[in-house]
């Protein structure tokens, strides 16, 4: 049961967080970290993120509102890449930031859009009112 828990987490979250990404950091386990990889592969994205109760993209709000509010932002980037994987928008976002403004204060937020436009940049998108309601790929 675990190793088929692990094996569909580690499907889920390659398919959000990008199969690159997940594979480097899989290819940093070691003795020390093995069971911590373990523990979120199975429990955050097999129990959690492939669960059928919340779409992906409701998951990716939820998961951008709490890394804003507690400045995580490193996992925050990270999770920002994977909201563009489950289709959320720029339209989408800013009004997701405006409700983080709003709750976690205005700094939170002007991070928010901080960290957005180094990853549009790092992906070479240019900002055009044409492409914020465009998913991203």
């Amino acid at each position: 049961m675990t190793i088929k828990k692990y094996n569909k987490g580690l499907l889920k979250r390659k398919k959000v967080l990008g199969e690159q990404y997940v594979n480097k950091t899989i290819k940093k386990t070691n003795s020390f970290n093995k069971d911590f990889q373990k523990y979120i592969t199975e429990h955050c994205w097999d129990n959690l993120w492939n669960s059928s109760r919340l779409t992906d993209k409701q998951k990716s709000f939820n998961t951008l509102c709490i890394l804003a509010s507690t400045n995580k932002w490193p996992e925050f980037k990270l999770h920002l890449n994977g909201a563009f994987n489950n289709g959320c928008t720029l339209n989408e976002l800013k009004e997701l930031f405006k409700q983080i403004s709003l709750y976690a204060g205005i700094p939170v937020g002007v991070e928010c859009y901080k960290y957005t436009e180094e990853l549009l940049l790092e992906k070479n998108i240019k900002i055009k009112n044409s492409i914020l309601n465009k998913k991203i790929d």
